[in-house]
């Protein structure tokens, strides 16, 4: 009946499953709050303590003053408007910026830092949203499906020469080689460069960036005391599409180029054992037996030597 085979699949991989899944939440929330907690209680201990500082710095402010300022500030951070520098301060909706946080949207990585402001920016957002991430999953799909179509032939290597099979692993090793150091190496330390951060901060942002979680802690172009080219997020922008577009590609190769790996490796072991057995086999054709031609006791020698005694 549906409703037994229902059962037995809910018993069979569903609890087993959903079991694994809550512990590994409770596991990252466990070691999240381990690590966090205590720097997040500094941070808000030195807060309280530089607002108390400048209130006595500054004895014309009171503390109703001084928290509507900060205020203002949060709400013009949440628009999208950093509160250091000036006026001056380049555009958050340039070319260059837009760009930037179109490729956010349809990629739904959302760093949270920029957002519409205006009701009709807000609707085109929505409408926009919901024609460009269907539109990204089909490209992206579409680049899987082609890689899959090629590896079909890469496939059907056991009828290969091993040369060739060598040949292909180290092809696909290249790839994946490469393909790292231009999407998760050196943009990290491009990134690390301009926008002075460390090579484990670029990283960081790199890898938050290309698996679409989008923190927005670290976002490449938001510093207002650095004069960035005009066309630096929207390079950024292409390279997370390229970067995305890359991890599609390299997602059905990784598991494919371990299991290569594995059959050559078994197949030099299996060739080195053949090898060490080779010289203590018999020649070929040298014994009667071995070529399946039984010797009755008269045709033996020995038997031949005794008659003639």
């Amino acid at each position: 009946m549906p409703s037994a085979g229902l059962c037995s699949c809910w018993g069979g991989w569903v609890l087993p499953l959903l079991l694994v899944y809550v512990c590994y939440l409770l596991l990252g929330a466990t070691i999240f709050q381990l690590l966090e907690r205590q720097a997040e209680a500094q941070s808000r201990y030195h807060f309280q303590l530089e607002k108390l500082r400048f209130l006595e710095n500054y004895t014309c402010l009171d503390q109703w003053a001084l928290e509507q300022f900060v205020q203002v500030i949060m709400e013009a951070w949440v628009k999208g408007v950093n509160p250091k520098g000036n006026s001056t301060n380049p555009s958050n909706w340039d070319f260059g910026s837009s760009f930037f946080f179109a490729g956010t949207v349809v990629t739904t990585i959302g760093y949270g830092n920029l957002a519409p402001s205006t009701e009709a920016g807000q609707v085109f957002c929505v409408f926009y949203a919901l024609l460009g991430i269907p539109l990204n999953v089909i490209f992206l799909n579409h680049l899987g499906t082609g890689l899959r179509a090629h590896l079909a032939t890469i496939e059907r290597w056991e009828d290969q020469p091993r040369r060739s099979q060598v040949l292909q692993v180290l092809g696909l090793a290249l790839f994946l080689t490469l393909g790292t150091l231009v999407i998760l190496i050196f943009p990290p330390m491009v990134f690390s460069h301009v926008e002075g951060w460390s090579f484990s901060e670029g990283f960081y942002f790199a890898f938050i960036t290309l698996s679409t979680i989008g923190f927005g802690d670290y976002v490449v172009g938001t510093d207002p005391s650095k004069h960035y080219i005009s066309v630096y997020r929207s390079l950024a922008a292409i390279w997370i599409l390229l970067g995305l577009a890359w991890l599609a590609l390299i997602l059905p190769l990784g598991p494919l180029l371990l299991h290569r790996c594995c059959q050559l490796w078994l197949l030099s072991l299996r060739q080195g054992c053949g090898a060490k057995e080779a010289p203590g086999r018999r020649p070929r054709g040298g014994s009667t037996a071995a070529r399946g031609v039984q010797v009755t006791p008269q045709d033996s020698p020995i038997s031949k030597r005794g008659l003639g005694s």
